[in-house]
């Protein structure tokens, strides 16, 4: 029997959850679905300059495991835009830390945004 998957850390939802080619209807084959924890990789590591292992100590789970959810974050990235399909945030294995600092570090936009800071 396999493990249970381990729910990942997230500071906050993005903002807009569908992103894609201007003029192009929304249907069930023209999108690709990307999870929030694979957003979340995607923020941390490119927008925040983590390393893997810094964005795994903040989603609290294994350097290994980031590293996959990276992967498919990027691949899943490329395919929208090099196919120009419309591309969704939606569902994972996560759940949202409560922004009072328990584990969560520099990256965190709940923390930030209760401090009163902009983004």
């Amino acid at each position: 029997m396999p493990r249970p998957m381990k729910r990942r850390r997230v500071c906050s939802l993005p903002e807009r959850d569908r992103f894609g080619p201007l003029g192009v209807n929304w249907d069930e084959r023209n999108h690709v679905t990307m999870t929030v924890d694979e957003y979340e990789a995607i923020r941390l590591i490119d927008l925040e300059g983590f390393t893997q292992e810094e964005c795994a100590k903040q989603m609290n789970v294994a350097r290994t495991t980031v590293q996959g959810i990276y992967a498919e974050a990027r691949k899943k990235l490329a395919e929208a835009l090099v196919n120009g399909r419309i591309l969704l945030i939606e569902g994972g294995e996560y759940r949202l830390c409560d922004g009072l600092g328990n584990g969560c570090g520099r990256g965190c936009r709940r923390r930030r945004r209760g401090r009163g800071r902009q983004d």
